[in-house]
């Protein structure tokens, strides 16, 4: 992989890793594109992906701190009462309940990395698996607009549940990132349309679906150091260091713009855009 190549694989990672359009479908399209090697996939993708998981860092550095500062802070306020109808309960603050969720969204594509790894990485290299997949992103995206257009009553009605979600609603969204593992079919994309088809509301969604992809995605980091997997790649060291810079910059950006897009804008035109990208790959490709 040459450094202009990792570097234009990366501008492509940052912006389209908040976009519903699916980050690692962009990436297989570009790999295609400039004909890089798909020996080089694993250890590259999982680089640029680690880099906008950094930018959301620090694009939610306020939220992260208040969410972790509380969850210490209000350990010592833990207990399990009874309450009215004689049912024991876990009382906790606020931050606490919100990371309990994040961590229970958490179990499903923990289950997929430990037991399918093997599977989901036999479908990447695959073009016509991307464009297969972002023909659902598109089906998601129109689904979930609908759904959550103002005035339409939910299905699932949110209302009541502390931080704005339910810990079913919490798990709903972490299936829908487990699926999301496939090139394709947009992780940010998937999780934000189950949460708005949950009933979840898009101000809500515009925070959870990218805070709970943090630990997966850095856990998945270091599991690829520990496992040496930097002294076996075929990708130079300028070529990472430029694509991670790259996928960095523009992830902030491209964050930024994502929060506002999931709290105003209609996620139809994203859904539109897949189905134009996905008749190109069945076409040309």
């Amino acid at each position: 992989m040459e450094w202009f190549e990792a570097v234009l694989l990366g501008l492509l990672q940052g912006l389209t890793e908040f976009l519903p359009v699916s980050s690692s479908g962009h990436l297989e399209i570009g790999k295609t594109l400039l004909g890089v090697e798909t020996s080089d996939d694993l250890l590259f993708t999982t680089m640029v992906h680690a880099a906008t998981v950094l930018s959301t860092i620090v694009v939610f550095r306020k939220q992260i701190w208040d969410l972790l500062s509380g969850f210490f802070c209000g350990l010592k306020d833990w207990k399990i009462v009874r309450n009215e109808a004689g049912k024991k309960v876990f009382l906790c603050n606020d931050q606490t309940d919100y990371l309990l969720k994040i961590a229970l969204s958490m179990i499903p594509v923990m289950v997929v990395g430990l037991f399918f790894k093997d599977q989901v990485e036999s479908l990447f290299g695959s073009i016509h698996v991307v464009g297969g997949a972002l023909v659902v992103t598109a089906l998601l995206l129109f689904f979930s607009d609908y759904a959550s257009r103002p005035g339409r009553k939910s299905i699932f009605p949110a209302n009541g549940y502390r931080n704005g979600l339910s810990y079913w609603q919490a798990f709903a969204v972490g299936l829908g990132q487990a699926f999301a593992v496939v090139p394709g079919l947009s992780r940010s994309g998937t999780t934000i349309s189950t949460g708005l088809i949950c009933g979840v509301k898009r101000e809500v969604m515009a925070q959870f679906s990218f805070l709970m992809v943090l630990v997966p995605i850095l856990g998945e980091t270091s599991l690829e150091v520990v496992g040496g997997e930097f002294g076996s790649s075929s990708v130079g060291v300028l070529p990472l260091v430029l694509g991670f810079v790259s996928a960095f910059v523009s992830g902030l950006f491209a964050c930024k713009v994502m929060i506002t897009l999931v709290k105003k804008a209609k996620l139809s035109w994203f859904a539109l855009y897949c189905l134009v990208a996905a008749v190109c790959i069945f076409i040309f490709a």
